[in-house]
């Protein structure tokens, strides 16, 4: 029996609410992109973490430092994806929109 109990806790739990459903929200990565294409032009990180949260795309859970961790998500992509990668390093720190 206490073993039901405590599953039929855990489904409370982590079901989700409709609105929490119907909340799609962005991750850093698809936010950058996005910031990228309409802006048109090379960004360091911490210039799209802030446009990106002006733009109500994107905020951060309380991370220290989101714009190193979207640093290291774009290397990532860039490394792993090559050609087929949204984003391109055009100098150091800065990126752009690759297609």
């Amino acid at each position: 029996m206490k073993l039901k109990k405590v599953s039929e806790t855990k489904r409370k739990r982590t079901k989700k609410t409709d609105d929490q459903k119907k909340e799609k929200r962005l991750s850093a990565l698809d936010a950058a992109a996005e910031v990228l294409h309409k802006g048109g032009q090379p960004m360091r990180c911490t210039e799209m973490i802030a446009a990106m949260t002006e733009q109500g795309l994107w905020k951060s859970p309380a991370g220290k430092t989101p714009s190193a961790t979207l640093y290291a998500a774009m290397m990532r992509e860039a490394r792993n994806k090559g050609k087929d990668s949204r984003f391109k390093k055009v100098e150091r720190g800065k990126f752009a929109c690759n297609g």
